[in-house]
């Protein structure tokens, strides 16, 4: 009976496409900037300003695979909340061509705005009962900054990506990527708006590839 079983699973496997198996993935973790001290009012994702440089408090990364990769027929709506006067989340990673709603969870209004190259929108003045939610698609690569013309203090940051396989670190800078092609790639972080980290990897087929940044 009990080898009947083995038999049984062996030939359940064996019909299993191998593509379910197929994927590497890499984790490690990148130098993460010491967190500065916010404003009091500051929640506690508020993006910050210093010397022109935009980030997270306290500091995230986003960690993603950069190369050359087919564009998907369509992608997931994102979404960026306005709720306490600020921005959730404060950095929002998406692969280009992605469409992000700006629901207003404030009972007062909010003006959604950009001068950002990568996109530049202006939503209007709206109220949270207001329908439809006001979206955008981000169809550029970059970093847009997001403000609201009514609350001054308001920043928010979405990063824009040519790759659908990225991810955030936690506040330790720890990450994993998941389901990754083989091939050979750069590997790289974002810390904030001047500071990408970036380093060549290799990957292979059930692989896991550890990799610090820098």
């Amino acid at each position: 009976m009990r080898r009947q079983g083995l038999l049984w699973l062996n030939a359940a496997l064996c019909v299993i496409p191998a593509s379910l198996f197929a994927g590497a993935a890499v984790e490690g973790r990148v130098e993460l900037p010491k967190s500065r001290s916010a404003p009091v009012q500051a929640k506690r994702y508020e993006v910050v300003t210093k010397a022109g440089v935009l980030s997270t408090q306290p500091p995230l990364a986003v960690i993603y695979l950069d190369g050359n990769f087919p564009r998907p027929a369509s992608l997931p709506t994102k979404e960026v909340a306005q709720k306490d006067l600020t921005f959730i989340p404060a950095l929002l990673p998406i692969e280009a061509g992605t469409n992000v709603q700006f629901p207003n969870l404030d009972d007062q209004y909010h003006n959604i705005f950009s001068y950002s190259p990568a996109k530049r929108f202006d939503l209007g003045r709206y109220r949270p009962e207001e329908r439809p939610i006001p979206s955008v698609t981000f169809d550029q690569p970059g970093l847009v900054t997001l403000r609201c013309d009514i609350h001054e203090h308001m920043r928010g940051l979405i990063l824009v990506l040519k790759t659908p396989y990225f991810v955030m670190s936690d506040t330790a800078g720890r990450f994993r990527l998941d389901k990754l092609p083989a091939g050979r790639y750069i590997l790289k972080a974002w810390i904030d708006s001047r500071t990408t980290h970036e380093k060549p990897i290799d990957l292979k087929d059930g692989q896991t590839l550890h990799v610090d940044l820098p």
